[in-house]
């Protein structure tokens, strides 16, 4: 059976992940980590190590420097099978992040923000895109190119527009543009409705996600579905942890489950996710890797 292929374009970024015993709070003081590492970043990375863990053929164009960190971004992603359209950052720097991590809570730092320099892999983005049964383009400025051809190609467009508020114009592109639309309740005042205004506007399905209450979804023929967490074995890092529910839910709707199949797997996906300390559990044995 053919593998279904996705382009993911968006942010990659190599992090350093400090684990607390509590989040600082903001006056002067020291704190002393319980633990530190650091690993492969982005959302876009996250998406696209669960989706070929998942069986999927990925390819992710993405920004990456010239540096020891796009040198470690690039064999962590090779380690999954995932297939990289790096275009040149202008000023030769990886996108860097510093997380502070405590309680399932994140404060990110971002370290540097690169700028692309001049596009190297136009053709080789436009191939994937065409041949691609679902392009996800996340929240970045270097994507929103991807986002414009898919748009005008037809393409199926899945987004991600994470604690949105429903407000800030930088989102306002992705959250309009896309036929599948994700995000979490963190900073809405009223999820359901902004799920209907999303869908009065041309989206086919909606998911919203609550953390540990679970996961809803409104159709555009008005159909709701509502699932529970997935209770994790153990919880080591939630990083990724939206990222892998993506995944999940991409893989189960592309093999032609159902929306509430397709929730329960992303929730059994985010659950394996947060019992590891990276963005996604290790390849699974026996795994693609052709690329």
């Amino acid at each position: 059976m053919t593998p279904p292929r996705v382009l993911v374009a968006g942010p990659t970024s190599w992090n350093l992940l400090v684990h607390l015993d509590r989040l600082p709070q903001p006056h002067p003081g020291t704190h002393v980590a319980r633990s530190f590492h650091e690993t492969v970043g982005g959302t876009s990375a996250g998406k696209a190590m669960n989706l070929t863990r998942l069986g999927a053929d990925v390819t992710l164009r993405t920004v990456l420097g010239a540096d020891d960190e796009a040198t470690r971004v690039r064999a962590a992603l090779d380690r999954y099978g995932v297939r990289l359209l790096a275009e040149p950052a202008l000023d030769g720097r990886t996108e860097r992040h510093a997380n502070l991590m405590a309680d399932g809570d994140r404060v990110s730092v971002y370290l540097t923000a690169p700028q692309p320099g001049e596009e190297q892999h136009a053709e080789a983005t436009q191939a994937a895109l065409a041949g691609a049964d679902a392009v996800v383009v996340d929240l970045a400025d270097h994507a929103r190119p991807v986002l414009r051809a898919a748009v005008a190609a037809g393409r199926p467009v899945w987004t991600d527009l994470h604690d949105y508020d429903g407000e800030a114009e930088y989102h306002r592109e992705f959250a309009t543009s896309a036929r599948y639309v994700f995000l979490s309740s963190d900073r809405l005042a009223d999820p359901a409705s902004y799920m209907r205004s999303l869908v009065d506007g041309g989206a086919e399905l909606v998911v919203c996600t609550h953390g540990a209450a679970g996961a809803s979804a409104l159709q555009a023929d008005g159909t709701s579905t509502d699932v529970p967490a997935v209770r994790a074995p153990r919880v080591v890092d939630t990083n990724g942890a939206g990222d892998a529910f993506f995944a999940g839910f991409l893989t189960a709707h592309l093999d032609g489950c159902d929306v509430p199949t397709a929730l329960r797997r992303g929730a059994e996906v985010a659950a394996e996710c947060v019992a590891s300390p990276d963005l996604a559990p290790p390849p699974l044995s026996g795994a693609r890797r052709e690329r």
